[in-house]
């Protein structure tokens, strides 16, 4: 028995100083600085303050330091794809997305170097570990892996109508709005009831509404599911059985028509003002001083808008109604909407590798670029909640990294401030019908059809915001003439198209 034990230790100590070994291979004797692309204006706050400390953090646990290099919001756009398309090793670390910056045209070009899997089990080693080889497989192209996922973040860009679910109750929807059906009954109550309110005083003046209203309907009664990147939001899968399949949900079928006469009953009923597509208004503001009943945002604004409503409209219990809660069809938000890449020309690859690994996974270097100073600039109570101190100026007294490309939940805190039992019931829900977004790996093509495309979203820009917000005498034909217009502008050539790349992508 001593001797099994004996074997037992030495095996133990010998486990023990392999990962030893394994650090001292790693030459880091001399000192580099890690140049870090960035989206976001340079910040006038206390980031530079933070960044000393970190970089002092970095030095002493590989031997370099980092170097932010923003791509200010002005014309971010072009100045971002620039920036990779020149570079010449002077960037290292690149902040990117697969949905809003591009990432996989700039995989393409060969702006970010291909990741094996010994250099991220070396240099990487805890973020290796963390990521899962299915999501190391949706950060693919070719073959190779480019991207270094944020899949460990909570965060839900889901749209919906807040609520009031005081309102609600006095309109006998006990459990809340949970349906267009009880949408409906929520303002036809206030519209009678709340003579000085108007009960979806909707901002109409831009575009955003119609993806989001008409895509809000088409998810709540259908298992249709949205593919990103497109000029123009009417390109859906049809089903998390079927996704990459095309939805012909914009030319055929009744639900189309139902959406819009359902929304002209509502622009006939006044539950939006009559100059709605004109209306510039502040409706957060005017939701706030109880003005109007509701707002149409995503999850993540009514996390911290109800803690806002229930102060400044004490007992409204801001509720949500998800877009597709009717369904259960929910997409997690794609794990490449934050990730991070190491440019092509990096002269330390390597280095800008172990500096990431940290960024990502150390505690001390995390909670410094998230929050700052502990005890100076926030307080953690024995909750693991986070509060700032009385007078916290973000905008003078944070930080702001941008760091958007590899958050962490297991070293996150909560915000004190949140009313974390309700959107903790919220998540579960989530949860509980979530799937992954199933088209993370397709690169939209618009050599083919780009032209059509302009013409597609020339037409549904014209017709969308009449049929979403009922200006119109007839709403079926209105919907009729919006789809042929759509055929008229091409949409059969371009859906084959597009299904001809998702086949090339995803068919067995």
């Amino acid at each position: 028995m001593k001797k099994l034990i004996a074997v037992i230790l030495t095996l133990a100590m010998l486990l023990s100083i392999v990962p030893v070994v394994a650090e001292s291979a790693i030459d880091t004797s001399e000192h580099v600085k890690i140049v870090y692309l960035v989206t976001g204006d340079k910040p006038t706050n206390r980031t530079d303050e933070v960044l000393a400390k970190i970089n002092e953090l970095l030095t002493e646990k590989v031997n370099a330091e980092l170097e932010f290099r923003w791509i200010e919001w002005t014309d971010w756009q072009t100045q971002y794809n620039l920036a990779l398309a020149t570079q010449s090793g002077d960037i290292d670390l690149i902040g990117t997305a697969t949905d809003w910056l591009d990432a996989w045209p700039n995989s393409q070009k060969g702006a970010f170097l291909p990741l094996s899997e010994d250099m991220l089990k070396t240099y990487a080693p805890k973020t290796w570990e963390s990521v899962s080889e299915a999501h190391w497989n949706l950060c693919k192209y070719n073959g190779e892996i480019y991207l270094m996922p944020e899949d460990n973040y909570a965060q839900w860009t889901n749209h919906g109508f807040m609520y009031r679910g005081d309102w609600a109750r006095e309109a006998g929807l006990e459990n809340g709005v949970h349906s267009w059906e009880d949408l409906g009954v929520y303002f036809k109550y206030i519209k009678e009831n709340k003579p000085d309110v108007i009960p979806w005083d909707a901002n109409g003046n831009g575009s955003s509404y119609s993806p989001q209203m008409a895509g809000g309907w088409q998810t709540s009664h259908t298992g249709n599911i949205a593919i990103e990147g497109f000029p123009v939001a009417i390109f859906y899968g049809e089903s998390k059985e079927n996704p990459y399949t095309l939805s012909r949900y914009y030319l055929e079928g009744d639900e189309l028509v139902n959406f819009a006469k359902t929304m002209k009953e509502w622009a006939d009923a006044g539950y939006w003002r009559a100059d709605v597509l004109n209306y510039t208004g502040d409706v957060v503001t005017e939701m706030e001083e109880g003005k109007t009943g509701a707002h149409q945002h995503h999850t993540q604004t009514w996390t911290s808008e109800r803690t806002t409503m229930e102060r400044k409209q004490p007992g409204s219990d801001l509720g949500f109604f998800w877009f597709g809660e009717e369904a259960s069809n929910l997409i997690s938000l794609n794990i490449t909407h934050g990730a991070m890449a190491v440019a092509a020309q990096s002269k330390n690859p390597e280095r800008a590798l172990m500096v990431y690994d940290l960024m990502r996974n150390d505690p001390e270097i995390y909670h410094l670029m998230q929050y700052g100073f502990e005890g100076e600039m926030y307080t953690v109570d024995e909750n693991g909640l986070f509060s700032r101190p009385d007078g916290f100026e973000d905008s003078v007294d944070g930080v702001s990294f941008n760091f958007w490309w590899g958050r962490n939940d297991n070293l996150e805190y909560r915000n004190a401030q949140l009313d974390w039992d309700a959107i903790q019931k919220m998540y579960d829900a989530y949860d509980a019908v979530k799937i992954d977004y199933p088209y993370g790996q397709y690169i939209y093509d618009n050599s083919m059809v780009g032209v059509f495309m302009d013409n597609l979203s020339n037409v549904y820009n014209t017709y969308m915001p009449r049929i979403v917000f009922g200006m119109n005498d007839d709403p079926e034909a209105l919907v009729a003439e919006f789809r042929q217009a759509l055929q008229d502008a091409g949409i059969e050539m371009v859906m084959s198209e597009i299904q001809n790349q998702l086949d090339a992508v995803y068919a067995k």
